[in-house]
């Protein structure tokens, strides 16, 4: 009997499986560590310094007045516990995802995929936010729409050739947005009367809720440290680098927001800042320095640039770790093999941010992200609560104090985001229940 010897035809299984692009989707991708403590650090006060300091003190205001600083410093107590507990886990699992692959290690795998949708539906959001407030700055009115649509598909493609380029433009970013907000605080305290502190006896009219309301807003301010966390997986010695990274961002923007609130408040008083689309540059325009309108638009619009481009960065790293796991579609874990980053998954993000723009409003968003951000760090916190002692660096009351504050603010928030961001996690659940089903059967 004759053998009859078939050869793999470029076509069949065989050669598919040998072929390097069937071989990248069948094994586990992942990233090259690119990134030192300076970029860790660039990068996570890229998305925390633009991401609320130029657009967030009108909201907060409107539902708190003056008693926004003590929205300040709820939120900063609140962020400083999720601060440590994403430090603590990053420590322990140096890996892309965040909080979506610290959930799935320490507490299991559903807590992990609320975790990353949370986050990429929240930080999805925030994208539109860092992209609308970059157009109010830099667009001619009319042109507020198509000129945010430009950014992100400019910061998208800059993400995309890599994530040593990211740290170097989040450098330049960080620096002129900080030169910008030095000038405008200046500014606003040459300008600044007794007008601002006049209400400081009524820090409390607005009453509790109204306080917690501000501090969700403001909490929206403090969530850039997350982008360390989920680019995990691109940081040298990350066990040593992240958790001072995202301390050292932290304590910075903490900073700047504390100065910047006091400044605002201190030249427009709170009916003022309510009142204003663009408290920041109306504060500086108290000094009646001409110069300084231009100065201050630059910063901030700036300032919306960093923090659009790392928010691109860390939301396309959750996306990848969650297809990577199989929780998304599988074809967004491939990695370019040129540049080394996720960028089917960083064009994805691009592709619903473009979306997002162009239907969303503002300040709608900025509560919808807070909502998201907030249920990723509750599950941060319980996941870190839950660490054993070897990988333990901080005590467990600030990881309770953590847990226990995001769900309090994200209940105070507007009872539309707390709606709109309890359907869209109903739709997560769902979509992931049908498609494990499926794959049962």
């Amino acid at each position: 009997m004759r053998r009859v010897i078939r050869r793999s035809s470029p076509g069949s299984a065989r050669a598919r499986v040998t072929s390097p692009r069937y071989r990248s989707r069948v094994t586990t991708p992942s990233l090259p560590r690119r990134l030192g403590l300076a970029d860790a650090v660039f990068i996570g006060l890229g998305s925390m310094i633009g991401a609320g300091v130029f657009v967030v003190w009108a909201p907060a205001a409107e539902v708190a007045g003056a008693g926004l600083l003590i929205g300040l410093a709820l939120a900063a107590v609140v962020a400083f516990g999720n601060a440590t507990s994403s430090a603590q886990l990053a420590a322990a699992h140096p890996t892309s995802g965040g909080t979506y692959a610290y959930g799935r290690a320490e507490l299991g795998a559903w807590w992990g995929f609320v975790a990353g949708w949370g986050f990429v539906i929240g930080k999805t959001a925030s994208c539109a936010v860092m992209a609308l407030a970059f157009a109010a700055y830099a667009a001619p009115p009319g042109w507020e729409r198509p000129v945010a649509i430009a950014a992100v598909i400019a910061l998208t493609a800059v993400n995309a050739f890599g994530v040593t380029r990211t740290a170097i433009v989040a450098r330049v970013i960080v620096v002129v947005a900080l030169l910008a907000l030095t000038v405008a605080v200046s500014a606003a305290f040459t300008g600044a009367d007794a007008q601002g502190w006049a209400e400081a006896d009524s820090l409390w009219s607005a009453g509790g809720y109204g306080i917690l309301q501000s501090a969700g807003l403001l909490f929206f301010a403090f969530a850039g440290y997350a982008r360390i966390a989920t680019m995990g997986e691109e940081v040298r010695d990350p066990a040593r680098v992240i958790p001072r990274a995202i301390i050292i961002a932290f304590a910075i923007a903490l900073t700047v927001y504390a100065v910047v609130a006091v400044a605002v408040l201190s030249a427009l008083g709170a009916d003022g800042v309510a009142a204003s689309s663009d408290a920041v540059a109306d504060a500086a325009a108290t000094s009646g320095w001409a110069w300084v309108q231009p100065i201050v638009r630059l910063g901030a619009a700036t300032g919306s640039l960093g923090a659009l481009l790392a928010l691109i960065a860390g939301v396309s790293r959750t996306m990848f770790a969650m297809a990577r796991e199989q929780d998304l579609p599988r074809r967004l874990a491939v990695i370019q093999p040129r540049w080394q980053v996720p960028r089917r998954a960083e064009f994805v993000v691009g592709g619903l941010v473009v979306v997002l723009v162009a239907v969303t409003d503002l300040r709608g968003a900025i509560g919808f992200s807070s909502f998201g951000v907030l249920l990723y760090y509750f599950i941060a916190n319980v996941a870190a609560l839950r660490q054993r002692t070897p990988s333990r660096r901080y005590p467990r009351a600030l990881q309770v104090v953590g847990a226990v504050g995001c769900l309090v603010l994200a209940l105070a928030l507007p009872w539309q985001s707390v709606v709109a961001g309890a359907a869209v996690v109903v739709i997560g659940v769902v979509y992931r229940a049908l498609r494990l089903r499926l794959a049962s059967r």
